[in-house]
C-alpha cells in the first residue's frame, strides 16, 4: 500500500510533497493509534521500513528518495505506539522539522534530482555539506539531530520487544549506506558535465537556521539539558 507514494511525489511541487510527507500523515496516524492489536502494527512497522529502506537504493529522483525516506519512517512513527501517543508527538515533531528543513533547501535551489547536487554545486562545498549533512540527520546518524527520536524509541521499546527493534536498526541502517554512498560520490568524484541550472543563493538566513538545528540540534539539546 505504499507504492503510490513515491510516483505522486513525483509529479507535484515541493510544498505539496512536503505536506504530503507530514500533515497529512495526521489522521490515518490517529486512526491507527485506535488499534489494540499490536501485531498489526508490528507487521505495518516492519514493512514500512523495509520499503522505505530498500525502495531508496540507486533513487537519482530526489523527491522520490524523500518518499521512501517518509515510509522509512512512517515505520518508526507507527512503532512509538506501541510504547505511548506522547512518544508519536516527539517523533513527529522532530521528523516534521527535518522535512522542512531539508525540502525548503531544495525548494529555494529549485533542484530535484542528484544530478543537479553534483552539477550545479560542484563549486559550493559548503551547500552541498549542508545538503548531506541534512540527508544523514533524516537517517539518524549520530551526532545529528534526527539520532535523538529514533534513539528515544529505541531506549523505550527495547523492553518491551528487542527483536523488533533489531530488525528497524538493521533495516535503517540500509538508508544510512545509501546516503553515506551518495555523500562521497558527490565529495569525492569530480563531475565537469555541464550545469543544469544556475542557482543563486540569497534571502536564505531562515532556511540555514532551520538546517543548523537539524544538523546541530542534539547537541544544543545535550547542552541545554547539561546546563538545567
Amino acid at each position: 500500500f505504499h507504492f503510490w507514494f513515491p510516483e505522486v511525489m513525483e509529479g507535484i511541487s515541493w510544498l505539496m510533497g512536503l505536506i504530503l510527507m507530514t500533515w497529512q500523515k495526521i489522521a490515518p496516524m490517529l486512526l491507527l493509534s485506535y488499534c489494540l492489536i499490536n501485531k498489526f502494527i508490528i507487521l505495518i512497522t516492519v514493512f514500512s521500513i523495509l520499503i522505505g529502506s530498500i525502495g531508496g537504493i540507486n533513487q537519482i529522483s530526489l523527491r522520490k528518495l524523500m518518499a521512501y525516506s517518509s515510509i522509512n519512517h512512517v515505520g518508526w512513527l507507527l512503532s512509538s505506539f506501541l510504547i505511548s501517543n506522547l512518544y508519536w508527538m516527539i517523533y513527529f515533531s522532530f521528523y516534521t522539522l527535518l522535512s522542512l528543513s531539508i525540502v525548503s533547501l531544495f525548494n529555494k535551489m529549485n533542484i530535484f534530482y542528484m544530478n543537479q547536487i553534483y552539477n550545479s554545486l560542484n563549486y559550493n562545498s559548503t551547500m552541498k555539506f549542508i545538503i548531506f549533512c541534512n540527508f544523514l540527520s533524516l537517517g539518524g546518524l549520530p551526532p545529528f539531530t534526527g539520532f535523538l527520536p529514533k534513539w528515544i524509541i529505541i531506549q523505550n521499546l527495547s523492553d518491551k520487544n528487542i527483536f523488533l527493534i533489531t530488525i528497524m536498526v538493521a533495516l535503517t541502517l540500509i538508508t544510512l549506506f545509501y546516503y553515506i554512498r551518495i555523500t562521497y560520490a558527490a565529495f569525492m568524484l569530480n563531475y565537469t558535465e555541464i550545469k543544469w541550472n544556475s542557482i543563486k543563493i540569497y534571502n536564505m538566513n531562515f532556511i540555514l537556521i532551520m538546517n543548523f538545528f537539524s544538523i546541530c540540534g542534539l547537541s544544543l539539546i545535550l547542552m541545554i539539558y547539561n546546563i538545567l
